[in-house]
């Protein structure tokens, strides 16, 4: 199904998404390997209380990807764009990469409300260089379906059942054709250093988002983000880990919702 709509970057790239729902915006931000269908358990339930706009980052789907070469700065700026375009004050969700990516939005943000980060890592060695050699590798050789599946399961923790069930699944093919954008990214965001001088302004009110079995990684990832920003709080999604928009989206949906009605 095509997007809704095609928003124009800085650079010019068009970037996609998809508007569902009804109420104040929600902007939702995918993790590295995914598209815009990482949503499709959650989506649904946000989108009795918002306007879900779920983006396709650029490199996938129907989005366009750099000609130039990729910075994540670029992908801060595709995010604002869509926020700023937007005809009322706006709230934002990112997970994984795409929480850090949102993070970086949010300096540059003129129109947004609140945003909540579900375990973004900046600075943060998630990928050995080994492992990203061995992702470089398979890329070269064209072996798109087994760096996929490696970075499932060495990164979001999927076990082998799950694996299977995800591979068969109509939402792999795209997955796969989008597996050259996920060494980029995880080098980018190992590398991106934000610095505290920048975010110490920001006053917009975050709620960040641990799963209780996450990994090392992303709890140092959520405490350097913490570090960052002073008007945020950190809420711990019980029983989950890195990827709870599929494993248990009630439970991601209330921590959501509840945040972004209170008073």
């Amino acid at each position: 199904m095509p997007p809704d709509h095609l928003v124009t970057s800085t650079d010019g790239i068009q970037i996609a998404y998809r508007q569902s729902g009804s109420g104040p915006p929600l902007v939702l931000v995918h993790g590295t390997s995914a598209d815009r269908h990482t949503f499709r358990f959650v989506g649904p339930i946000l989108e009795q209380h918002f306007t879900i706009i779920a983006v396709d980052r650029r490199g996938r789907g129907e989005s366009g990807d750099s000609t130039a070469p990729y910075h994540i700065e670029q992908e801060f700026e595709d995010i604002a764009t869509i926020v700023d375009a937007l005809p009322e004050p706006a709230n934002l969700f990112g997970h994984s990469f795409g929480a850090t990516v949102a993070l970086g939005a949010a300096r540059i943000c003129r129109n947004l409300r609140r945003l909540i980060l579900y375990e973004p890592t900046p600075g943060i060695a998630v990928a050995t260089a080994d492992l990203l050699a061995k992702l470089d590798a398979l890329l070269d050789e064209n072996k798109r379906d087994h760096l996929l599946s490696m970075v499932m399961t060495e990164f979001a923790g999927f076990k082998p059942d799950e694996l299977a069930q995800f591979q068969s699944s109509p939402i792999w093919k795209p997955r796969v054709a989008a597996a050259h954008t996920i060494p980029r990214e995880v080098r980018a965001e190992q590398s991106y250093s934000p610095d505290p001088s920048v975010f110490a302004g920001i006053s917009t009110p975050t709620l960040l988002l641990l799963g209780s079995e996450s990994a090392a990684w992303a709890r140092r990832g959520t405490e350097v983000v913490r570090s960052l920003l002073h008007h945020s709080e950190v809420r711990i999604l019980d029983g989950q880990g890195h990827v709870a928009t599929m494993t248990a989206p009630g439970l991601l949906a209330d921590e959501i919702v509840q945040f972004l009605t209170q008073i």
